[in-house]
């Protein structure tokens, strides 16, 4: 039949289209003068659903075959590349430690957290044990993707929490220790990496910018003094020997080492009784002082 024919030569031309000239459709074909009445026979009916589902079948083919050509070849050419989005196990987490004096009036609380890469930490509590101190209880807990590991220690020799300053320092240094141990990727991340890891922190803290000293009230009987400034190995007990020599009393302290920063908390007194506001300013420069790189330092106190 001439119309069926006309569309099966059209679809011929259309797969052919590079190899045949563009004058193999007549100006006839493309732009008929008269269009005459079409054949509603049941015959052509029958050949058009023989043809199109014949054509649908082959590009059902075709679809798959180019589905499955993308997916098992190794042409970079025929298959299109995706940007890869940066997994999450890559991105290395930022290291925490802290130690709480207030949580517990029994007990010394250390909770710690990377991420969660952390296993049982076996070997952070030997190494504690080492240190003359019992784990008393663990627990961990999970909050989004942070795992956070929480010990009671107290001194085996006494039963109660640790109040030298000097074991505190030892406490957050083993822990630290035993992370660059175990997680050598968290070592730049760490202002130990630096001396103890396997390598250096890219990124510098400006101590000038980092520090920041703040006293508080925190009832008659003590004031609440806060610093937030560079880590570095042996910082808890050099600025609670700077408080000793202006004779302020710590009665405890919330230790807490954020990656390279080092965020302290430390309840003070003064013969009993809260700082002044004198007193206050004159604490705050020593510790100011001491913490500011010696090439700044420019106030004496």
């Amino acid at each position: 039949m001439a119309f069926s024919s006309s569309i099966f030569s059209v679809t011929q031309f259309s797969s052919s289209l590079a190899s045949r000239p563009s004058s193999a459709i007549s100006r006839q074909t493309r732009f008929p003068a008269q269009i005459a009445s079409p054949d509603l026979s049941p015959a052509l009916f029958d050949d058009r659903r023989k043809f199109v589902g014949g054509v649908m079948s082959l590009l059902t083919k075709s679809i798959k075959n180019r589905v499955y050509a993308s997916i098992n070849s190794i042409d970079s050419a025929a298959t299109p590349s995706y940007p890869k989005s940066e997994d999450d196990d890559d991105v290395v987490p930022m290291p925490m430690v802290m130690i709480d004096q207030d949580a517990d009036p029994e007990a010394t609380i250390v909770q710690l957290s990377f991420g969660n890469r952390l296993g049982a930490l076996i070997d952070t509590m030997r190494a504690l044990k080492d240190l003359g101190l019992d784990v008393i209880k663990g627990t961990v807990s999970t909050e989004g993707s942070i795992k956070q590991t929480k010990f009671s220690i107290t001194k085996r020799d006494t039963g109660r929490k640790v109040e030298d300053p000097d074991l505190l320092e030892q406490i957050r240094l083993t822990i630290i220790n035993n992370l660059l141990k175990y997680h050598p990727e968290c070592s730049e991340q760490l202002a130990m990496g630096e001396t103890f890891g396997i390598k250096a922190p890219e990124k510098k803290i400006d101590v000038d910018i980092a520090t920041h000293i703040h006293v508080k009230e925190d009832g008659p009987k003590r004031s609440l003094l806060v610093i937030e400034t560079a880590d570095r190995p042996g910082l808890v007990v050099e600025m609670i020997k700077v408080m000793a020599d202006v004779n302020i009393d710590v009665e405890s302290a919330e230790i807490d080492t954020e990656g390279l920063v080092a965020k302290d908390k430390f309840h003070v007194s003064y013969q009993g009784q809260a700082l002044n506001r004198s007193l206050s300013q004159v604490l705050v420069n020593c510790l100011r002082y001491f913490l500011r790189r010696p090439e700044t330092d420019i106030d004496s106190y």
